[in-house]
């Protein structure tokens, strides 16, 4: 991969629809978006505007009815069969949601360490890196916990290094701190802030949170199925 290369995603003329009923709703109309490599970008709006639907299309898990969306500037990502399309997944992008989906029957460094298994990964390669990353995180001393015995921050904090590990290059959150208290929500968005820096990952948010949003290098909003950017 040529590391030269500015642009991390990108969309063109990207379209996307739902039927309800007996209505088709348009929720992106030929949108195009350039997302900076190490960049940081909000999508901001109201609820229904589509703002995870596009998420999911730039992070490969929702195919949009037309246009492309490329890495690196590489060929259209849907253009790939499943199998290199779940293998690229799996390598170069990380997921945070609003609900952590951790595995309740594994440990906290368990869950962290997991895609390093699902590559593959040596165990005690996975593990140690794991471990590291919890550590960072301020868990060093929950690794053997299990999610539910975790308060929703801690929760949060194990998604987000699994999210790191394995070093993908972009990182997708969707309302990462939606049901966090405001004073934790603001203690994880400093957070994810600071690991940015530190670990230069292309960042992508969908927030309603105005605060967490301006700390981003860019903020976007979707009327009418188009991307409007706020700065």
């Amino acid at each position: 991969m040529n590391n030269d290369l500015r642009i991390a995603v990108s969309l063109k003329t990207v379209s996307k629809s739902f039927k309800t009923g007996g209505e088709t709703v348009n929720i992106l109309n030929n949108a195009d978006l350039e997302i900076a490599r190490g960049g940081t970008l909000a999508i901001t709006g109201e609820s229904g505007t589509g703002k995870s639907t596009l998420l999911h299309i730039a992070g490969t898990l929702l195919k949009p009815d037309k246009g492309a969306v490329r890495y690196f500037e590489n060929t259209d990502i849907y253009s790939l069969n499943d199998k290199k399309l779940s293998k690229f997944r799996n390598e170069s992008v990380g997921f945070v949601f609003q609900f952590h989906y951790l595995l309740n029957e594994f440990s906290c460094l368990e869950n962290v360490a997991m895609p390093l298994y699902i590559k593959n990964s040596q165990k005690s390669k996975a593990l140690k890196e794991a471990r590291e990353l919890l550590g960072e995180l301020g868990l060093g001393h929950r690794l053997d916990f299990k999610p539910y015995q975790l308060s929703g921050g801690e929760q949060q904090r194990t998604a987000i290094a699994r999210a790191l590990i394995g070093s993908p290059e972009v990182i997708l959150m969707d309302e990462p701190t939606g049901n966090l208290d405001p004073f934790h929500a603001e203690k994880i968005h400093s957070l994810i802030m600071d690991l940015n820096k530190k670990y230069q990952r292309t960042l992508i948010v969908v927030t309603h949170d105005e605060d967490f949003s301006n700390m981003m290098d860019e903020k976007i909003k979707i009327e009418g199925g188009a991307i409007r950017r706020i700065n």
